[in-house]
């Protein structure tokens, strides 16, 4: 489990944790609003398996509290940076702060990772909604694209400790 102590707007600590036996279906299920399909995948069940297809990504559940109400990967470039994809959260759990305190979390971890490595994302500049809680959190455009979407890094600051287990990135069973 990723813990870095964020709470949503109903009080709820949001964590990421493993895609598991357990939580899989309910990852899978989650899906956007329909007027933010044009941005990201209609149901986690497609990050699951780019996930489980690749070397380079992998999924976590994001909770709040007991609560599955996202999806959220991380993988790691030929460069070294880290990157954060495929963040989904589940239509009616928007706007509560979920996806603030998913990426918070996530973009913490993997900068304390070996190396301090630099954190990417990457969006559609259509997108404001996300450009604008991407930019809040210290992302800032780098001038590259990948296809239409603009790439973005984290501004280094002091962190936070996170509590968290080593997760393995996924890998494909043959």
């Amino acid at each position: 489990m990723i813990n870095g102590g964020h709470l949503d707007r109903a009080g709820r600590l949001v964590t990421l944790r493993p895609v598991d036996d357990d939580n899989w279906r309910a990852v899978a299920d989650v899906a956007p609003r329909d007027d933010q399909r044009r941005f990201v995948a209609a149901l986690g069940a497609r990050y699951l398996l780019l996930s489980t297809r690749s070397e380079v990504w992998t999924s976590l559940a994001v909770y709040a509290d007991e609560t599955v109400v996202g999806h959220v990967m991380w993988g790691v470039d030929d460069d070294g940076s880290h990157w954060i994809g495929g963040m989904l959260i589940d239509a009616p759990e928007q706007s509560r702060g979920v996806g603030r305190a998913t990426v918070q979390t996530l973009a913490t971890w993997l900068s304390a990772r070996d190396g301090n490595p630099p954190v990417r994302l990457s969006y559609h500049p259509d997108n404001t909604q996300a450009a604008s809680l991407y930019t809040s959190l210290g992302f800032h455009p780098t001038g590259a694209l990948d296809e239409e979407e603009l790439i973005t890094q984290q501004t280094p600051t002091p962190t936070p400790r996170v509590d968290h287990e080593v997760i393995a990135p996924t890998r494909r069973a043959d």
